[in-house]
């Protein structure tokens, strides 16, 4: 789902994995959307105009509604998630 969609509906949203990794982001993504959760990738832009040091890491937000059932799929398949 665009960001855009999620703001004009005014969804409340919880990261889920903060990461400089884009596999790891990618993969968490993959695995949101094949279980139907929809997702937003946050301060990807910001991370890449820092010059990518690792010092603002990406985060991956889902709505307060998914959260733990995110959280679950995401550690089920060996991702570490944010508390």
């Amino acid at each position: 789902m665009s960001a855009l969609k999620l703001q004009e509906m005014s969804v409340a949203m919880q990261p889920v994995i903060r990461s400089n990794d884009p596999v790891e982001l990618s993969f968490a993504q993959s695995v949101l959307v094949d279980a139907g959760i929809d997702c937003i990738l946050l301060d990807q832009h910001t991370s890449m105009l820092e010059g990518s040091i690792g010092a603002i890491p990406r985060r991956l937000c889902v709505a307060d509604d998914d959260l733990d059932d995110a959280r679950d799929l995401l550690r089920a398949a060996g991702l570490a998630v944010s508390a």
